[in-house]
């Protein structure tokens, strides 16, 4: 890239270029600490709620019997100090094993995995949606800048950061399915559909998979709407960043040298200028990911979306700890692989990550 070729012309000869191995084992020692205050904090919050589990799912007239409580607070480690319940944590996380939900009696790891994979399909559409809306709006803005259209972008970028999410859903939901009817309803399929046979829990690529092409385009029809609403919100954040890195790039001088040489404006733009630009969306592009994927509760709530967001929202409700705890945990975890992978592509987009 033409920005990184004068840092490592400038290098001093002590410089020398890390290989990706060697990177990527730096980027998982790192993680390490990470996750094991993560699982520290995740322990303390969900012990910090001023808040009884005993009275949350015990019904009134076994709360009377001692017994019965005591025998609650054994199953479930409330009788162990709070030393003793992370360290068994601790332990039962490191074979795999995120405990079993107060509310369901299943393993925590069984429900992330009915649920995860609703919430990673809505996620991965709305980050693509997000994507194209805010990289296409934030390069017109930036080209075009202080233009009719510059502005027009700008207030939508305001609009999409500003607006809750969770009330453009319920707007989306009445003015587009209730009074116009050109979206699907809530939910992942319509109520005369069945659901595809079970390979991936997308709807859309099992369906695809086993060749059944109206419930893929049932499927699809109803991701349409949630993914415009919460793509709307990431185009927002996109299109800001996306718009002041680019004028940053523009005004460079290793574009000045290009439009000097009489290359076309849309070559220096796309060659040039964008392919730098991206370089801080990549790193919002993780985070609005990881978000996305750790749930978006009210909106789940609202389109009656399957998802993790709604398994979260009811483990709190019920006071249900493992299953905070357990979904605290993968929504870190998700983050730290997310960020991780966000890593391993600026090995190939900043060359002066390679050097030490």
């Amino acid at each position: 890239m033409k920005w990184a070729a004068g840092y490592i012309a400038g290098c001093p000869s002590s410089c020398s270029q890390m290989s990706l191995p060697v990177y990527i084992i730096r980027r998982l020692l790192f993680a390490i600490p990470l996750i094991l205050g993560i699982t520290v904090v995740s322990f303390i919050i969900a012990n910090a709620i001023p808040a009884d589990p005993i009275n949350a799912n015990l019904p009134q007239n076994a709360l009377n019997d001692p017994e019965l409580v005591a025998a609650f607070r054994e199953r479930w480690g409330l009788d162990k100090s709070p030393v003793e319940q992370y360290f068994t944590y601790l332990g039962n996380l490191l074979q795999g094993d995120l405990g079993v939900s107060i509310k369901t009696k299943n393993p925590i790891l069984e429900d992330i995995k009915q649920f995860l994979p609703a919430t990673m399909e809505l996620a991965t559409f709305s980050i693509i949606v997000g994507l194209i809306m805010g990289i296409s709006f934030g390069v017109i803005s930036a080209v075009w800048r202080n233009s009719a259209m510059d502005y027009s972008v700008r207030v939508f970028a305001l609009i999409g950061v500003s607006f809750p999410v969770f009330l453009l859903a319920l707007i989306g939901l009445t003015v587009f399915h209730a009074e116009l009817g050109w979206t699907a309803g809530p939910g992942r399929l319509g109520f005369l559909v069945k659901d595809p046979p079970h390979v991936t829990g997308w709807f859309t690529i099992d369906s695809l998979l086993a060749g059944q092409w109206d419930t893929f385009r049932d499927a699809l029809s109803h991701l349409v709407l949630p993914s415009l609403v919460l793509g709307g919100f990431v185009a927002g954040i996109i299109a800001r960043i996306t718009r002041s890195s680019l004028l940053e790039q523009l005004n460079a001088d290793y574009v000045r040298t290009a439009r000097s040489k009489g290359l076309h404006e849309s070559v220096v733009i796309r060659k040039h200028a964008l392919a730098n630009a991206l370089i801080p969306v990549v790193t919002i592009i993780g985070l609005l990911y990881g978000s996305l994927l750790a749930g978006a509760v009210l909106t789940e709530s609202i389109f009656a979306w399957p998802g993790l967001g709604r398994y979260v929202y009811r483990a709190s409700t019920s006071q249900d700890f493992p299953a905070i705890m357990g979904v605290s945990m993968l929504i870190a975890l998700i983050y730290v692989a997310v960020n991780f992978v966000v890593d391993i592509l600026y090995y190939f987009i900043d060359p002066r990550i390679r050097f030490k």
